[in-house]
């Protein structure tokens, strides 16, 4: 018998987190993560597991490989979860990308449509901003309305810049044209950020210049079919859960070019009485972020075997 546990929240990452040989080691153990890969490349029409694990690594991290690789990844390691555990999370959000494989894992979104869907939005989102126009880039050591003051200031009327990704108080991330980023980076820079980097990123995610691809997704999003999710879910753009499937298409046609508020989503799920949360899916870096976000809370991760053991003391 299954058993949810309101003061526990999967979340899941987006792109960034992808490396070659993810979830390597899982596979040995657990065949659902390869089963779970196995369909990811029917669906798509290439070996998506020989990708994730022999590369090439700029192959690997190409927009539209890495969404769909990444959101296989989460799916795998929440089905290896569920083979091991009867506990449910009450509560469940993902980065960006990652909250495609939150929907999916709550039930609300089919796997194979996700895989279709997310490769769409990936190849939509490549196609929307001309090569080497856009940018993307990180702020450290200001709080959010330095750097939404900074982007305003750095913008014009053909040129836009504005905060794509509030990650952890202190670390948000800019995005739009290319020429409005570096204008920003200066202006933080002035403004006292301890650093401002660009990031090496082919696409400006989460800004304004997203709207074309977000017009392009409609029509993809309204002919996939969606259910009400089973595990509550936390959206990026509005930090609140949406049981009507038509409510979820808007909002992550929104969340192409509307901001990233994990920041907020964190803290939310943390005034619900979350105390512990797990990354589901490669790498530590929402973990990363929670340590800055709600230090008291204990955040665990599944991505190997000796990861998913200590999450296992964590939940049990």
């Amino acid at each position: 018998m299954r058993v949810a546990d309101n003061g526990l929240a999967f979340i899941f990452p987006g792109q960034g987190s992808q490396a070659v040989g993810m979830l390597s080691e899982l596979a040995e153990t657990f065949p659902e993560v390869e089963s779970t890969f196995q369909t990811a490349s029917e669906v798509l029409g290439y070996d998506l597991w020989e990708l994730t694990q022999k590369g090439p690594e700029d192959r690997l991290n190409s927009t539209e490989n890495t969404q769909p690789a990444m959101l296989a990844a989460g799916v795998a390691a929440w089905r290896v979860w569920c083979s091991r555990s009867k506990v449910r999370p009450g509560w469940m959000a993902g980065h960006s990308l990652g909250e495609y494989t939150a929907l999916v894992c709550a039930g609300a979104l089919g796997f194979e449509d996700g895989l279709r869907l997310v490769a769409e939005r990936a190849r939509l989102m490549q196609a929307a901003v001309p090569p080497e126009s856009g940018a993307m880039a990180a702020v450290l050591g200001l709080n959010d309305e330095q750097v939404i003051a900074v982007c305003r200031d750095a913008s014009t009327e053909g040129e836009t810049v504005a905060a794509a990704n509030f990650n952890a108080p202190g670390q948000v991330v800019i995005a739009g044209n290319r020429q409005a980023v570096t204008r920003a980076i200066d202006l933080a820079r002035v403004a006292g950020a301890k650093r401002a980097v660009l990031l090496p990123v082919s696409v400006p995610s989460h800004c304004p210049l997203m709207r074309s691809a977000a017009e392009s997704l409609k029509p993809v999003l309204d002919a996939v079919v969606l259910d009400s999710p089973s595990i509550r879910v936390v959206h990026n753009v509005d930090v609140a859960m949406h049981p009507a499937p038509e409510v979820i298409r808007a909002v992550l046609q929104q969340q192409l070019y509307g901001s990233v508020r994990w920041t907020d989503s964190i803290l939310f799920m943390s005034r619900q009485g979350v105390e512990r949360f797990v990354e589901c899916g490669p790498g530590r870096v929402l973990a990363g972020l929670n340590k800055r976000i709600v230090p008291r809370a204990k955040t665990e991760a599944i991505f190997d075997t000796g990861s998913l053991e200590k999450t296992l003391e964590l939940v049990q």
